[in-house]
């Protein structure tokens, strides 16, 4: 009786393990990351009432939306942002302290991918093509799913831009493409392969762009209708193309676009056409197909051209924001339909957000003006009569001024006395709040959250050596037209983030994270190790734990 026993209790156990041994770990087939470029957290909101239900809407409904997420460093910029994104760290560790930065060494600008050991592949032009993460010091989530799956993940970046697709697929994607100007095609470089995939050049010999541009651009619903925006027709906007008024319809656009293929990126068109080819991605590299997880980092980049030439107040922008939604929409149900509604996991989050345009400022009383116009040259003419020195500022940028440290050694001069000078002649000018020495920010009387992120943002090797801060309201001076971005008030810095698809509930949190904390929750849904130089918390309300 006892061996019988025995006997029993040994099979139940082994069929306790045999079960066990066959229970796989769950993960999406794909993740999905949007990044919507210049998107402020506010135009969910705005312009929610003109939404259809299957683009933004239907995030917000079927997903989870944060409403205080906050971007955690200076400058807000396009490639700090979405490497933030994807790192789930700042500028001081990942290495990218801007679009571009000043070498102090050389005096040289850096971009941030630029790299001469590389070749375009589909684009003869080396400036288009020569790129690569080689200036990306962490890993990116997308490099820890290649890891934990010993690169048997298929990982892709797409975007208009060379640097929002390159940054966010990470140092070993299976691709990463952008747009050429000069032809209208998508393109890599040899960083990633050596000849363009079958997929790719099926897809760009379909010239769906010039297809999109065909009829030009005028207005989805009746223009008197967009009363969320400002007139059509104000002084603080950019042209388009050939237009000789910033106003619609935009006729022009079919023979602009033959004369330069760059006009795509400053219409809507542009994000139905990054759409496309994000379809074509999926299907090209079959994502999604098999149980082993695969990562497509889109970049929607014709909202920050859109936004950069009208602002933020514009019938463009909002007509943008309309079309983008349905694109979304139709972007979701090829989704369900190729991979399954249940099997993707995807994230809708922004690079930075966007001031509004001082015209617009101006007429509505609100404080404003612009910055930095000859500051560099009105610094240096400063110091000389001061040091009897030409040039000891090497460059001003990204908000910040570099000095000129070779030639202050070689003259025998006393950086701190330069830097004190530099520092005391900008606290004059009235747009300047704060003016900081960035080797003694801890001690500086500057209230959080400013002091916290100017110090997030400030890579040694690579940012400028004193951090300016102008009053809310002030933009760069060549934003005479439309608008830019780089400030941490709200209108740069607060975005949104959603979640939806798989194992993500409905419901909403109006409590406070940060753009870092995108990776590790991500992190925490597959089941892998964080970016090696992540410094965010995974958001547990989304996770159910």
């Amino acid at each position: 009786m006892l061996k019988r026993v025995g006997i029993a209790a040994a099979i139940a156990f082994l069929g306790i393990f045999q079960s066990s041994a066959q229970t796989k770990l769950e993960r999406p087939k794909l993740v999905v990351g949007l990044v919507i470029d210049q998107m402020r957290w506010d135009y969910l909101y705005r312009y929610h009432d003109k939404f259809g239900e299957d683009g933004f809407k239907r995030m917000l409904k079927q997903g989870y939306s944060f409403n205080n997420v906050l971007i955690p460093y200076l400058p807000t910029v396009t490639a700090i942002g979405h490497t933030s994104i994807y790192t789930g760290s700042v500028p001081s560790i990942h290495g990218i302290a801007g679009n571009d930065w000043t070498d102090k060494e050389t005096g040289k600008s850096v971009y941030c991918t630029t790299d001469a050991d590389y070749k375009g592949v589909g684009t003869t032009s080396d400036k288009i093509g020569a790129h690569s993460p080689r200036n990306l010091w962490s890993t990116t989530i997308t490099d820890q799913l290649g890891i934990a799956t010993n690169f048997q993940s298929k990982v892709v970046g797409v975007s208009l831009k060379d640097r929002a697709s390159i940054l966010p697929a990470g140092h070993n994607p299976t691709g990463a493409f952008w747009f050429d100007e000069t032809t209208g095609n998508f393109i890599t470089s040899t960083y990633y392969m050596q000849d363009l995939p079958s997929w790719v050049k099926d897809f760009n010999s379909k010239n769906y762009a010039s297809e999109l541009v065909s009829k030009g651009w005028n207005t989805l619903l009746p223009i008197n209708q967009y009363s969320e925006s400002t007139r059509d027709d104000v002084p603080w906007e950019s042209l388009l193309g050939s237009a000789t008024k910033p106003v619609f319809p935009y006729n022009n656009l079919a023979t602009d676009y033959e004369k330069k293929k760059g006009v795509l990126r400053t219409t809507p068109f542009g994000n139905t056409y990054t759409l496309k080819f994000a379809e074509a991605t999926v299907d090209g590299y079959q994502l999604g197909a098999d149980d082993i997880t695969d990562f497509l980092a889109i970049n929607i980049a014709s909202t920050d051209y859109v936004g950069h030439a009208f602002g933020p107040n514009s019938i463009e922008v909002e007509d943008t924001y309309l079309r983008l939604d349905k694109d979304l929409g139709n972007f979701f149900k090829m989704l369900d339909k190729k991979v399954g509604k249940d099997n993707y996991l995807v994230f809708l989050s922004a690079d930075h957000g966007g001031a509004h345009s001082v015209g617009f400022l101006e007429e509505n009383k609100m404080p404003t003006g612009f910055f930095g116009e000859g500051l560099e040259k009105s610094l240096n003419a400063d110091l000389e009569k001061k040091f009897g020195v030409a040039n000891l500022v090497l460059a001003v940028d990204n908000y910040q001024v570099y000095t000129n440290d070779k030639l202050i050694s070689e003259k025998n001069l006393d950086s701190e006395d330069i830097k004190k000078y530099i520092i005391s002649s900008l606290k004059k000018l009235p747009e300047i709040l704060y003016a900081v020495d960035m080797t003694e920010i801890g001690e500086s009387p500057i209230p959080e959250p400013i002091k916290t992120r100017t110090i997030n943002g400030y890579n040694w090797k690579r940012s400028g050596d004193i951090q300016m801060v102008t009053k809310d309201g002030y933009l760069a001076y060549y934003a005479k037209k439309g608008t830019t971005h780089s400030v941490w008030n709200s209108y740069d810095a607060h975005i949104p983030l959603m979640f939806m698809g798989w194992k993500v509930k409905n419901g909403e949190s109006n409590r406070p994270y940060y753009m870092t904390d995108i990776a590790p929750t991500l992190a925490q849904f597959l089941k892998i190790e964080n970016p090696s130089g992540n410094i965010g918390q995974p958001i547990v309300e989304v996770l159910g734990k």
